[in-house]
């Protein structure tokens, strides 16, 4: 009977922002999203596996530009202050909602921010050493990006590619005490040839769209189902196009299945604006991150 291997590997990324000229900044909002609807959770996900002595293997990739915004100081500060403003909201609308359709929803909503805000307590504040611990413990496989998600087929200078691969090793090795294994290629794009600055700056293997491997030459006999050498040494693994489509499509997938949630629909647009307060930084409405 046949077996083999399965991998789960995560994609963690955001573009780098932050103004500390302004109180309120609208993109700093998806950096604070990402952090109560993914991160915190997964890092929580781990810390109760490891809590019931349940062995795991995953691997994730954290980018320099999420890893700098996750340890810095203001970001954290502000970002604690937003999530105690939407505990405070959730509890309002469990109040306003007692005895509707909508009571279950708004509870859940609470249950969410008092546990993210007990692991974000639990690593002081730095979600990165939470990982850390976790990739130190031999349970989680981090890997790198380049140093601003660019696209490195695109770079237009050797040099260029080689700046993003060498400052994203740098900075891995900032956060985790090591040099990075593998990388997660910016959008997933490959080019003839990038394997081998990825192999001058100790990269083993990296992760690629799925026709990079499949169309590549000579085909290989197990398509995107194996990972593949490149000439210069290095692993491609490929991305797996089903369960792509099972995350992503609006038609195939679990986001156009009707009993999932609507992301769109946020208390920013919906809750009298009396109940929120500062979230909207004295601005017009906008998604504040209760859905």
């Amino acid at each position: 009977m046949p077996t083999g291997s399965l991998a789960l590997v995560l994609h963690a990324h955001l573009p780098w922002v932050r103004h500390p000229e302004y109180p309120h900044f609208l993109e700093e909002d998806w950096l604070y999203e990402a952090i109560t609807e993914t991160y915190a959770p997964l890092l929580g996900m781990m810390d109760g596996l490891e809590r019931d002595g349940v062995p795991f293997k995953l691997t994730m990739s954290l980018t320099p530009p999420l890893c700098e915004m996750l340890t810095d100081r203001l970001l954290m500060e502000r970002y604690a202050a937003r999530l105690a403003a939407l505990t405070a909201l959730a509890r309002a609308l469990v109040e306003m909602h007692r005895g509707t359709d909508y009571q279950a929803a708004a509870e859940h909503a609470v249950t969410t921010f008092e546990e993210v805000a007990a692991v974000f307590r639990r690593h002081g504040g730095d979600l990165v050493s939470g990982f850390r611990k976790h990739q130190d413990a031999g349970s989680l496989t981090i890997v790198t990006c380049g140093a601003t998600h660019g696209l490195l087929a695109l770079a237009g200078t050797k040099e260029g590619r080689s700046a993003q691969i060498e400052v994203a090793r740098l900075n891995y090795h900032k956060h985790f005490g090591r040099d990075p294994d593998g990388i997660w290629l910016g959008e997933c794009a490959y080019q003839e040839g990038l394997d081998q600055p990825l192999a001058e700056h100790g990269i083993r293997f990296f992760f690629l769209e799925t026709h990079g491997v499949t169309y590549a030459e000579p085909r290989p006999r197990y398509g995107h189902y194996r990972p593949v050498y490149t000439p210069a040494g290095v692993a491609a693994f490929a991305r797996d196009p089903a369960c792509s489509r099972q995350v992503w499509s609006a038609e195939t997938g679990y986001p156009g299945d009707p009993l999932y949630r609507e992301f769109y629909r946020d208390a920013g647009w919906d809750a009298p604006l009396g109940l929120l307060g500062d979230l909207l930084g004295g601005g017009p409405r906008k998604n504040v991150g209760v859905k």
